[in-house]
């Protein structure tokens, strides 16, 4: 590489990153942080745990996102320093060290612009993620299970907070459904481009005769309910069922029926929770979800409207979203943004940061 190019490159990184620094209005983040810093130090903050926790959290969150945009800026500034150490002291070590580095900036850079694409409504929300096997038979369930293992693993690497409310448990293998909250900021605008169905190719472990099997799982995420959302929901318009809590196999996780299940009887929705010792937590969990998945109905129809009014029809890119193929080769591929990786196996190890990043510019394109 020329020095001349390095120059142009460091000049291009700066340019970007003084955009994200932009959007990102550091100057507004580090007020929000000295706000909730004085709030933090109240000698009353854990009376009230549940607030507690939202002003901690976000202040841990808000004080990162700093850190993180301040480090890039240093380490772009020291790239310049280092190249001109490399062609002083004609140097190839050094100069390794700098492209290595270089590489390293860039994609850090590319991964912090995409947080910024993040601008919806509810993008910065923490996200319920439901997932349920399809057509496909034992291979959907064992699926749909892959699945959540994949983005359980995937919210643990990136050190996120992570509770399985519900899961069904399929009677050969695999799972019917499950709900689970990722309890991160950004986490709802992040996995939102998850959402549609997913197809796995392979041969059926679960097939006597070693025959190909195509299997789909459909997977919805939602944006947590805040008190600001005023979803109202009537106790007379609710169905509420109690039953035995269950794991893998039929074994009873409780010895008492505190699992509950809600219908909402205007929409057919019904959602699930077994995962809290006690009916009436169960029940207050419950009730969260159905109350995103209500606001998600709304926000859904307010969307319809908008594509009317615009002629276009609607998007219905969450179908088909992804496929997963393990056989006769090997490949999971976007068929959206078409980004495409030949090692399942790392995939399914929750090592999706490529496809979520790939998914987040796709849609902003597709919105212009």
């Amino acid at each position: 590489m020329a020095v001349v190019d390095v120059s142009e490159e460091l000049k291009s990184l700066s340019a970007t990153m003084e955009s994200i620094e932009a959007v990102l209005d550091l100057d507004k983040l580090r007020a929000d942080i000295a706000v909730l810093e004085e709030q933090a130090a109240a000698p009353s903050l854990w009376d009230d745990p549940e607030a507690a926790q939202k002003i901690t959290s976000k202040l841990s969150h808000l004080q990162a996102e700093v850190r993180k945009a301040e480090a890039l800026r240093g380490r772009i500034d020291d790239l310049g320093v280092l190249f001109e150490m490399a062609e002083e002291e004609d140097d190839p070590d050094t100069r390794a060290e700098a492209e290595t580095e270089l590489t390293a900036v860039r994609k850090a850079l590319d991964e912090m612009e995409v947080r910024t694409l993040l601008s919806g409504e509810y993008d910065s929300r923490e996200a319920l993620v439901n997932i349920r096997a399809e057509a496909g038979g034992v291979d959907a369930a064992d699926f749909a299970e892959k699945l959540q293992r994949m983005y359980l693993r995937w919210a643990e690497q990136q050190g996120y907070k992570t509770e399985v409310y519900e899961t069904s448990y399929a009677e050969e293998a695999g799972i019917k459904s499950t709900t689970f909250a990722v309890q991160a900021p950004y986490a709802y605008g992040t996995l939102s481009v998850e959402q549609g169905t997913h197809r796995l190719v392979r041969i059926s472990p679960y097939d006597n005769q070693g025959r190909r099997q195509t299997s789909f799982a459909g997977v919805e995420v939602l944006p947590v309910v805040e008190k600001t959302d005023h979803v109202e929901i009537d106790e007379s318009e609710l169905r509420v069922d109690v039953y035995r809590s269950s794991g893998p196999g039929g074994q009873g996780v409780n010895t008492t029926d505190s699992a509950v299940r809600l219908t909402h009887l205007p929409t057919g929705i019904v959602v699930s929770c077994q995962n809290e010792r006690s009916q009436i937590q169960n029940k207050a969990t419950a009730m969260n979800v159905l109350q995103a998945k209500l606001l998600e109905r709304r926000r859904q129809e307010e969307q319809a409207k908008m594509d009317a009014l615009k002629g276009d029809g609607g998007n219905s890119w969450g179908n088909q979203m992804r496929s997963y193929v393990l056989h006769p080769y090997q490949m999971v591929k976007d068929l959206r943004t078409e980004h495409e990786v030949g090692n399942p196996e790392s995939v399914f190890n929750g090592e999706i940061d490529g496809f979520l990043e790939a998914g987040i510019r796709w849609r902003k394109q597709q919105a212009k």
